[in-house]
Formats: C-alpha cells, sequence, structure tokens
C-alpha cells in the first residue's frame, strides 16, 4: 500500500499529511483501546453506534471532516517506509501490517472499512506510546462523551508523583489493583473490559469518594489513607456480601452508596482515639448493624438522591442509623 504525502510540521512535531480511500487508511491502522487486564493502550471503546452515524454523513453530498490524526509506530524500515518521489513522499504499509495509530479518528474510521471516500489525514512519526496518549489526552480532554475515568487512567500514567499530585487518585486505583480489595478489577476505565465480570462504579466515581476521604484525613499520607480506604471497604464486602455478589440490585456499590459509606468511613476512623485499631475488625462492627436496618434497594430511603446534596443527604441517614441502631429502616 502507497499513500501520497507531504512532509510538514505541526507546531514542534514533524509530520506527513496527505490524502487516502477511508478502506486503505482502515485497513493500515489501528486503535490502541485499553486492555484493562494488562493496562496497555489507551483509547477508549468503540462507540458503533457514533461511528455509523458518522459512515451515512461521509456517504452524503457536501459532507467533509477535519484530518484524521496517527502516529507511525516504530521506526522507518518496521512494516512502513517512507520514500522521497517527486518533491513529496510515500508512505508504503507493507501488506498486512498496521503501524499507524489512531491517535483522533477511531470512532470516525472505525465502519469505513470497504468506503472509497477521500479522506484527508495527518501522521506523526515515531511518537512513544506515552506521547501519543499525552496528544490524545490534549485533544479529547474535553469531548463530549470520553469517559472521565479513561482521563484519570491517563493521568495516573503521566504523573511524575501520584501521591502529591493526585493523592485521591492513587487511593482509588489501590482500591482497584490491590487483589484483596472488593473493588479488585471491579472499576470501568473505560477500556476494554475484564470478560464475566459484573461492574460496580466507575474509577471517576470512586476517584471523588477517595477524595472525600482524603480531605476529610488529612494530614495522613495518600498510603495511609488507602490502608483505611481498602480496611473499610473489605469491611463492607464482610457484612454486605450480597451488595457484591448482586451488585445491580444494592445501591451500595453505586455512586450514591459510595459517597455516602466513603463519609461514614472517615467519620468512623475519626472517632478513634487509637487510630491503629481501625482495621477491618473495627470496621465491620462499627457497620454491623447497617446491612439489616437499611434497604438499600431501589425501594429505599437513598433511592433517587443524586448529586452532592443527595449524597449529603444520604450520608446524615446512615449517621442516623449509627446514632438508633435499634430502629430499622426500610422507607425513608
Amino acid at each position: 500500500m502507497a499513500l501520497r504525502c507531504m512532509r510538514g510540521q505541526s507546531v514542534d512535531r514533524p509530520v506527513l499529511i496527505g490524502f487516502a480511500a477511508a478502506r486503505l487508511l482502515h485497513a493500515g491502522s489501528f486503535a490502541d483501546v485499553l486492555d484493562e487486564a494488562s493496562g496497555r493502550g489507551y483509547q477508549r471503546r468503540l462507540n458503533s453506534r457514533h461511528s455509523l452515524d458518522f459512515r451515512r454523513y461521509v456517504q452524503h453530498p457536501g459532507s467533509t471532516t477535519i484530518p484524521l490524526t496517527f502516529n507511525l509506530r516504530g521506526a522507518d524500515g518496521d512494516g512502513w517506509h517512507v520514500a522521497e518521489r517527486d518533491g513529496s513522499v510515500e508512505l508504503h504499509i507493507q501488506t498486512g501490517m498496521r503501524p499507524l495509530a489512531q491517535v483522533d479518528c477511531q470512532h470516525r474510521l472505525g465502519h469505513l472499512a470497504d468506503l472509497d471516500v477521500d479522506l484527508p489525514f495527518m501522521t506523526f512519526v515515531g511518537l512513544s506510546e506515552r506521547e501519543e496518549m499525552e496528544i490524545f489526552g490534549i485533544i479529547n480532554g474535553k469531548a463530549k462523551g470520553l469517559s472521565n475515568s479513561l482521563l484519570d487512567f491517563h493521568d495516573a500514567q503521566l504523573c511524575a508523583d501520584l501521591a502529591s499530585e493526585r493523592p485521591e487518585l492513587l487511593v482509588a486505583l489501590h482500591l482497584k489493583n490491590e487483589p484483596t480489595s472488593p473493588w479488585y478489577n471491579r472499576l470501568d476505565l473505560g477500556g476494554n473490559q475484564f470478560s464475566g465480570l459484573e461492574r460496580r462504579a466507575s474509577l471517576r466515581t470512586m476517584q471523588k469518594a477517595c477524595r472525600i476521604l482524603t480531605k476529610r484525613l488529612k494530614p495522613r499520607s495518600a498510603e495511609e489513607v488507602a490502608r483505611v480506604a481498602l480496611d473499610f471497604w473489605t469491611a463492607v464486602a464482610l457484612v454486605m456480601p450480597d451488595a457484591f455478589s448482586k451488585p445491580r440490585k444494592s445501591l451500595v456499590t453505586k455512586g450514591i452508596g459510595v459517597y455516602a459509606l466513603t463519609e461514614l468511613a472517615a467519620d468512623i476512623f475519626l472517632e478513634v482515639a487509637d487510630r491503629a485499631r481501625c482495621d477491618v475488625s473495627y470496621f465491620a462492627s462499627a457497620i454491623g448493624d447497617l446491612a439489616p436496618a437499611l434497604d438499600w434497594g431501589s425501594g429505599g430511603p437513598l433511592a433517587g438522591l443524586g448529586g452532592e446534596g443527595g449524597a449529603r443527604r444520604a450520608a446524615e441517614i446512615l449517621r442516623q442509623l449509627r446514632r438508633r441502631p435499634h430502629l430499622k429502616v426500610a422507607n425513608g
């Protein structure tokens, strides 16, 4: 495959700019979608509806698009070669190879494998995966529909000192990555999910909850807060096992439950004079009466609550129950 291009410069980066049939660009490129099992990749999952909408659009008279953005992975000769020709260049891509990483065009190109419509494109040459991720984040950081959890994951990869720059993100990722955590691989990052695992909350949801904990437990380190968060959620899973085995039927693992329970975790920790005693066992004893005392389902008092005001209301309901453990609340 040969694509006619011209050399250019995009600010401080050398690029190749050209035009080619959609099917050729599709055949020579790939989307580096985040694989949550390995942590490799950085793109979001393909939104087929979005991509099919674009497919229909480009086949209408008068349609157009901004250039598709790629990066040529590897070095010249590693599945691709750039040859000078008559004042321009030709990008030769070896048959069966896909060296063009789709930095910003995944959803436009995703369903165009059989179309001959001409599309403008620009490709960087030889960026590292980290550099691609940085550019993707800059281009798409405010994009509607882009998973905030995916952007948070990017931040985690790019931060030099996560504990000081984004302590709440460190705590949330500890809950996701620690094998003993009930949230282990249960937080949706926005990439390709693990098969067979039911999702409970997004990384962004947990990060917001962990921000509550890090603020209330200051000046404790991010690492200490992560330990407290792990002990608390381990205790929650211990006393409310159905919430983690049947997450669709319980608000414990949804946003409002996560926020309210995190407030409760901070309350319990700050009440204890000897903080070393505040471990899994202590938390389990402190919240043990909440499981039977509150209806965590869609018909309970937390149902319909949302936003910051709803989270405060939910936290206050839990606090009232702790003060009156004998009172069974089934409906607000």
